[in-house]
């Protein structure tokens, strides 16, 4: 564990400014980590290039149409940015997910893939990819003033094959209890599990080095014009959090997206190590759009507001979360009742058996699920209203710390990777 990689200062102002021009690569989505990078942004007077990764129709990716762009400020680069290969069709015209449409759920484990089509499709995609990428960077250019500073955002992530089969799977691999619970294991070490991590690099992490790769020439010119060029992308690595008062690192299990971000990190080291400003930051975990599969991932949320009074408890900023935080919950339930079970639950020894940095990413087991479940379902009863969360409040404070830590940061980062915790989250609220 790189210590220095845990930030722990709050980053001075870097010099983006007015002109200054953050690119959005992949599709900013509501109630996500990178809405706090852009607002950021504009708060320094920053130009946002927004992006898409596009829509199908009948399988057939193509730019948004009118309707579907309206709402998208401007300036806006209507070029299909998705990556992956799950609809790619080979050689032969089938597709990764056209071998899964058979399958039954009582027989997916015996199911045997044509790693070989697999293959031919991956390609395919990684084609397509850089293409479209090379045709946004070329629109790119127009937006960019000479001697501006440029940061490039990467927002790619995901890659679940988009098929039937897999998300019961996933389901019960990080919700499944009793019966129900399947070992995220048994699932990696299927053929299904092998597609989607294949998937899950080529979307999460392949993406950042075809960025790198291909905006080089538009780096060099920049960098010749007297701009400064930079790149942070968005990681997940665990966090460190308050437990009985102590900062520690803890994590989610079973996060099967793990792999995929080792790699995110090794592409940046690999770029960092050849001069390029890039930093794979590692941010807390929080509540998302997409994150209601991770039932339990939240769970690690609840002691950031512990931070908060610890780190910035007399300013009116902090004052305000925790009261917000407080007004939640149940008439009779305080903040204390959540974090005596928070601190219950990260000091389990099966839980702790799960939070081992060296070994991350672990896999799931039956009773480090059912144990996570259960927490996660004793926290949420302690609110007046089970969709007015705690987490929710305490997501957008993340949103906007680790926006204002990236932007500023990512100027001249002294890591290729690095991890946001609860401590930093709270002393850079503003």
């Amino acid at each position: 564990m790189n210590s220095a990689a845990f930030l722990k200062k709050k980053p001075e102002l870097s010099p983006y400014k007015k002109g200054d021009v953050l690119v959005l690569f992949g599709e900013l989505f509501q109630r996500g980590y990178a809405n706090g990078l852009v607002e950021e942004a504009e708060a320094r007077g920053m130009t946002i290039v927004r992006a898409t990764v596009g829509r199908r129709d009948a399988g057939v990716l193509r730019p948004l149409n009118t309707e579907e762009s309206q709402n998208i400020p401007k300036p806006f680069i209507n070029v299909p940015l998705e990556a992956g290969f799950d609809l790619e069709p080979d050689s032969q015209g089938h597709t990764p997910i056209d071998q899964l449409k058979d399958v039954k759920l009582s027989d997916w484990e015996s199911a045997k893939l044509d790693f070989k089509s697999f293959e031919e499709s991956r390609q395919k995609g990684i084609t397509r990819f850089r293409q479209n990428t090379e045709k946004f960077l070329k629109e790119l250019e127009q937006y960019i003033p000479k001697g501006a500073n440029v940061l490039f955002a990467h927002l790619m992530a995901g890659g679940v094959p988009r098929t039937k089969i897999v998300m019961p799977l996933m389901n019960r691999t990080c919700k499944g209890s009793g019966d129900r619970y399947l070992a995220s294991e048994q699932l990696w070490n299927s053929d299904i599990g092998k597609l989607c991590s294949l998937s899950f690099n080529e979307v999460t992490a392949e993406t950042l080095r075809h960025l790198l790769d291909l905006s080089a020439p538009l780096r060099a010119k920049l960098e010749a014009q007297g701009g400064h060029v930079a790149y942070t992308a968005y990681g997940y690595h665990g966090t460190e959090i308050l437990i009985n008062d102590q900062y520690k690192w803890q994590t989610y299990t079973p996060y099967i997206q793990g792999w995929a971000k080792l790699n995110l990190e090794k592409i940046a080291i690999e770029a960092h190590k050849k001069g390029i400003s890039v930093c794979v930051y590692n941010c807390p975990e929080i509540l998302t759009n997409s994150s209601s599969i991770f039932q339990g991932v939240e769970v690690s949320l609840y002691p950031l507001v512990r931070a908060v009074e610890k780190e910035c408890g007399n300013t009116p900023a902090g004052q305000k979360i925790v009261q917000d935080c407080k007004d939640l919950l149940k008439d009779g339930h305080s903040l204390a009742d959540i974090l005596k079970l928070t601190d219950t639950y990260f000091t389990d020894s099966e839980i702790k058996a799960h939070c081992v940095f060296e070994k991350w990413p672990q896999h799931s087991s039956k009773t480090q699920l059912e144990t996570m479940l259960k927490c996660s379902e004793d926290l949420i009863a302690l609110h007046k209203d089970e969709k007015k969360l705690i987490t929710f409040e305490l997501s957008e404070v993340v949103f906007k710390s680790c926006g204002y830590v990236m932007l500023h940061g990512s100027w001249k980062p002294q890591n290729p990777v690095a991890w946001i915790g609860h401590d930093i989250v709270a002393r850079c609220i503003h």
